[in-house]
């Protein structure tokens, strides 16, 4: 047995990660009358509190729509990090999941940063606790500690180095050029992705997606005969035997450029469906197919859409802005530590191109 298969998430963890994405509430339905005064509503609160709304491509399309009519912005986890690092705004409110929140307050510890709702979470993240971590890295003192931005701030003061799915290709080969030996965490699947494509083996925690996991090799096989002519995208979150199909794989940015550039009228889409909406924005003539997931039926919370994304709302948003709260708070130890690792990234990926150079 390695290293890397022995550290699955633990039955208990697992039991509770499936929980919570069942407790994730849904949001009550509103008719177009209602959405329009919640959006004339958010709009003024923004200008009130000079607030700038940071919104994740997974979360729903109202709420996208509204980041970019109001001067925020609509993004990758690395391009909201970059954004809200430089936005000179008093507030920046995240819609996204709690990591991102979490981030963004550590990048900008002046700043209020709010969330529509802090209980909204992440598997990756919480399939990761801090403590375990830890003491599973101090077994491996000689090996640089590489860990996703989905996990916890705890986690990010840990390593010596964060990612995301539009970076960690890039870091981990100049990591392997320097000599370095890796732990990664959490997500296995872009895990084992990463050592496919340098060669390089790393020490793995093993978690994962509830969304990403569920995609289906069989059912996709069954999908693309259907639709012989489409190009498969996928997002390198997915298991191996999804990944092996695709056409494209990697981070949203990366699927989105393939939709807007490549020469093919349909594309079959391996990642979160709400991605659709800026999909559709830059490809409007564009046929998009929401690629199969497991599921459960009727009752499945998380198939091709993020039931923590899902808790981001209208109602919410504007309740947050109206009460100023919640607010997403970290204490400065944890943040001085989490951010060595975060510039470390940032600096990394202006360097490479990957984001903007940073404003003088």
């Amino acid at each position: 047995m390695t290293v890397s298969q022995a550290q699955n998430i633990p039955v208990q963890l697992e039991s509770r990660i499936q929980q919570l994405a069942s407790d994730a509430p849904t949001q009550p339905w509103l008719n177009n009358q209602q959405k329009q005064a919640l959006k004339a509503e958010i709009k003024q609160l923004l200008k009130v509190s000079n607030a700038q709304l940071v919104a994740h491509y997974y979360v729903d399309d109202e709420l996208q729509a509204l980041a970019e009519e109001t001067g925020g912005v609509v993004a990758d986890s690395l391009e909201m990090a970059n954004f809200g690092a430089q936005s000179d705004a008093d507030v920046l409110v995240v819609c996204g999941v709690r990591f991102m929140g979490e981030t963004a307050k550590i990048f900008s510890p002046e700043k209020t940063v709010l969330m529509p709702d802090l209980e909204a979470t992440c598997s990756l993240d919480i399939g990761c606790p801090a403590d375990e971590f830890a003491e599973f890295c101090a077994q491996y003192p000689e090996h640089k500690v590489v860990v996703y931005a989905n996990t916890s701030a705890e986690v990010k003061a840990v390593a010596d180095w964060v990612v995301t799915s539009g970076n960690a290709l890039q870091i981990v080969t100049y990591l392997k050029e320097q000599g370095e030996k890796i732990i990664w965490a959490p997500d296995r699947h872009l895990g084992d992705w990463i050592e496919k494509e340098t060669g390089i083996e790393m020490i793995r925690w093993q978690g994962h997606c509830i969304v990403h996991d569920e995609f289906k090799s069989f059912e996709l096989e069954e999908l693309r005969q259907k639709h012989p002519e489409a190009k498969l995208l996928i997002h390198p979150e997915s298991p191996a035997s999804v990944v092996s199909q695709a056409d494209v794989v990697g981070s949203t940015k990366v699927l989105l450029n393939a939709v807007q550039t490549m020469p093919y009228e349909k594309f079959i889409v391996a990642t979160d469906y709400n991605i659709f909406y800026k999909m559709q924005q830059l490809a409007p003539n564009k046929t998009l197919i929401v690629a199969p997931t497991g599921g459960h039926g009727a009752t499945c919370k998380s198939c091709a859409h993020c039931p923590w994304m899902a808790m981001n709302s209208l109602q919410n948003l504007r309740d947050c802005l109206k009460n100023q709260a919640p607010e997403v708070l970290v204490g400065n130890t944890i943040r001085t530590k989490a951010l060595v690792s975060l510039e470390r990234m940032l600096d990394f990926s202006r360097q490479a191109g990957l984001i903007a150079p940073k404003q003088s």
